[in-house]
């Protein structure tokens, strides 16, 4: 099973920027990509943007161009950097992975709040 672990959310004024950590621990698919969701309150979760191992990735139309999503294979981590942050990026962000076993895991989450 793949654990894990988030960092790097926080409260950032609006047009600021933070970039969000997944480490992963534990054999993970090479096929699934590893994605960044989030869910606000009141909201279903929803995908943000995900990456394959090739490095090709996929972004929803409302952070394509101020949303970046990275990942280093050789330490099973998987970055999002997100610039020009609007209030309504405020959410609780998850990342997601497959393992090589093809059980799905989810992070713990971490809070983004972008306000004045």
């Amino acid at each position: 099973q793949v654990q894990l672990v988030e960092s790097g959310g926080g409260y950032v004024q609006p047009g600021g920027s933070l970039r969000l950590s997944c480490a992963a621990s534990g054999s993970i698919s090479s096929v699934y990509p590893m994605g960044w969701y989030r869910q606000a309150p009141g909201k279903q979760r929803e995908l943000v943007a995900r990456i394959f191992n090739g490095g090709s990735a996929n972004y929803i139309a409302s952070v394509k161009g101020r949303f970046t999503i990275s990942r280093d294979n050789a330490n099973n981590t998987v970055y999002l950097q997100m610039n020009s942050l609007k209030p309504e990026d405020t959410a609780i962000y998850y990342c997601n992975a497959l393992s090589s076993a093809g059980i799905m895991s989810w992070g713990q989450g971490t809070q983004v709040t972008v306000s004045s």
